[in-house]
């Protein structure tokens, strides 16, 4: 079944351009860790979710290139076309001359209900062309305009378009110092409003991927390439094609329902976070060796002690005793529950690998079952060169501290009423508002309680 992605802002656009630029780097590559049959089909599966074949054999994006200023667009399709291996279509890209000055308002309220229809009669082409429609990838980040008001209006449309598609929305959370001075305000809005409409979020954290690139990757001097690149090996690692856990030869048909179905158990619990392992630079890979059980018991702790690399985790931390029934607010300092986990892991003797440790019961919720809540994908085809590797999403209480953190800023800011003159002249009332801060207020509410 086929991804149609939907790049929104200049963030969007950029992050964009870098996941098809990593899926399709991957699949060019000869790993030779696998058969030659499993190798053709794990290509021809790709192919089939973000690419669709046209004459001129240079395989075309399925995706839909929205923002409010022409600059990203022309560098992204124009960096796309000279890479000869992929390109984006000609004709499914929206862009104005004027853009949304980092204002969620005025993305929201004036440029998505102006362009509604010429951006949705895009996205309805690209599902055409698809066979099978799997469902949407929108990507976009939350602190400025474009991305985040028009992000959260297009995601609408598309619940309305397409009732019976999923939809995930990967989310980019803003520095904590930020570049932006209502950056509280416009996340605030777009979290709330996809949470409405979305089928989940994929989160990733700025100053998280930031400190990767320093620590794990060893870059000097830290560019937003750099950052969506990781960014870009991340979610690749999620959606190149697996095998599912039933076992079964074929690859997985349906990544986006497979995703929904193992992750997103309840409808108050949306909110997925991506751990990958190992990361480090090129230059570093001949001179390292991995074994999967070391490999694992790293991102078993990462998970609980809730570490997004595998630098600097707090192995102190450890899941509460099984059998002790105290109450949830008794739980150990800074253990990070777990309402579901996928692990997905790539390369060489998958298949001998123990993944026992993730169904722990003292990692979930007391709600589900264990067996219900974990569930592991594999292939024997290596990803981007690590000749081992394993992603983990979880939908877990990881965003908490920088949720709270962003709802309390924000309600400071709401409280003194200071630039909301600048969303009301666009028609965001401070009711509009209020009832933002009691949506994401009932998801703090619910993750704390976990």
């Amino acid at each position: 079944m086929s991804i149609v992605t939907v790049q929104l802002g200049q963030c969007g656009n950029q992050i964009g351009h870098e996941v098809f630029s990593a899926l399709c780097s991957d699949i060019r590559g000869t790993h030779g860790l696998c058969s030659k049959n499993e190798n053709q089909s794990y290509q021809d599966s790709c192919k089939e979710r973000f690419f669709c074949e046209e004459e001129s054999a240079v395989p075309v994006a399925r995706a839909v290139l929205v923002d409010m200023e022409p600059k990203v667009i022309s560098q992204a399709l124009s960096m796309a076309a000279s890479s000869g291996h992929w390109r984006y279509s000609s004709h499914s890209h929206f862009c104005q001359k004027q853009g949304s000055g980092n204002n969620w308002a005025n993305g929201y309220c004036v440029h998505g209900p102006r362009h509604k229809e010429a951006i949705m009669n895009l996205v309805q082409k690209e599902a055409e062309r698809c066979d099978r429609l799997g469902g949407f990838f929108t990507i976009m980040s939350m602190a400025g305009g474009t991305g985040s008001g028009l992000g959260a209006f297009v995601t609408q449309c598309l619940r309305d378009a397409f009732p019976t598609s999923f939809i995930l929305n990967h989310v980019i959370w803003p520095y904590g110092t930020g570049e932006v001075i209502v950056q509280n305000y416009n996340s605030v809005l777009t979290l709330s409003h996809l949470y409405h409409s979305s089928d989940a979020l994929l989160v990733h954290e700025n100053d998280v991927i930031h400190k990767i690139c320093a620590q794990l990757m060893n870059i000097k001097q830290i560019s937003f390439r750099d950052v969506n690149q990781v960014i870009a090996h991340q979610l690749g690692s999620v959606f190149q094609p697996t095998h599912p856990a039933g076992g079964g030869s074929g690859y997985s048909r349906n990544p986006l329902g497979d995703l929904m179905e193992t992750l997103v158990p309840h409808p108050e619990f949306r909110m997925l976070g991506l751990r990958n392992i190992p990361q480090m630079p090129e230059s570093s890979l001949p001179y390292s060796t991995f074994s999967w059980p070391g490999l694992l018991k790293h991102l078993r702790q990462m998970l609980i002690a809730n570490a997004q690399m595998e630098e600097g985790i707090d192995w102190q931390v450890r899941p509460p005793q099984p059998g002790s029934s105290i109450p949830s607010t008794n739980k150990p300092l800074h253990f990070n529950t777990s309402i579901a986990n996928l692990l997905i892991l790539r390369g060489k003797d998958v298949h001998s690998v123990d993944v026992g440790s993730f169904q722990d019961p003292s990692l979930y919720t007391s709600w589900l079952n264990p067996q219900d809540a974990f569930n592991a994908w594999k292939t024997p085809r290596a990803f981007n060169k690590y000749e081992k590797s394993a992603a983990l999403v979880s939908n877990s209480q990881f965003l908490l501290k920088p949720l709270d953190s962003i709802v309390g800023k924000a309600w400071n800011m709401f409280a003194s009423k200071a630039y909301l003159h600048q969303y009301t002249k666009f028609g965001i009332q401070e009711e509009d508002f209020l009832d933002c801060f009691t949506t994401l207020e009932q998801v703090i509410s619910s993750y704390t309680n976990l």
